[in-house]
């Protein structure tokens, strides 16, 4: 069996982010975005929002400093070595805007054993203010030659 199988279950604290405007304009310019919702303002309103409007990878800025603490935390016992990242599923609710405050929580949903590998899958759901999910996130790592 996987080194951590006894961390499965684990949840951890959760960790807010406070979305503001410039970390969505910096982050839709980092990314190549163009869509004025990220940028202007006026668009966002125009468009019927309160305010910018997140792109919706931006998760992982918000999601990270949850999942980061679960993947490092040294009962799960990964081996970063020989550890790939393997797959990142997201499933978006409604969209973040900026002022939004955001909660996200995190947990080991499987620890496995398939093919001489060790698999390490992390969830995080993240909420807003309004206690609405707005995404929820499955983390998939995998530790080569593991077994």
């Amino acid at each position: 069996m996987a080194i951590g199988t006894a961390a499965i279950g684990k949840s951890y604290d959760p960790t807010m982010y406070a979305v503001g405007r410039e970390k969505i304009r910096e982050y839709a310019a980092a990314i190549g975005e163009s869509n004025p919702l990220y940028f202007d303002l006026e668009a966002a309103h125009a468009a019927g929002h309160a305010d910018l409007v997140a792109p919706p990878m931006f998760a992982v800025v918000y999601a990270a400093r949850s999942v980061g603490p679960a993947i490092l935390d040294p009962e799960v016992g990964i081996n970063f070595a020989m550890m790939v990242h393997a797959a990142q599923e997201l499933v978006w609710g409604p969209l973040v805007i900026a002022g939004d405050e955001i909660t996200t929580t995190a947990r080991v949903e499987d620890i496995s054993d398939r093919g001489g590998m060790e698999f390490y899958v992390f969830k995080s759901v993240s909420c807003n203010q309004r206690d609405e999910v707005v995404c929820t996130g499955t983390w998939t790592q995998i530790v080569r030659g593991g077994s």
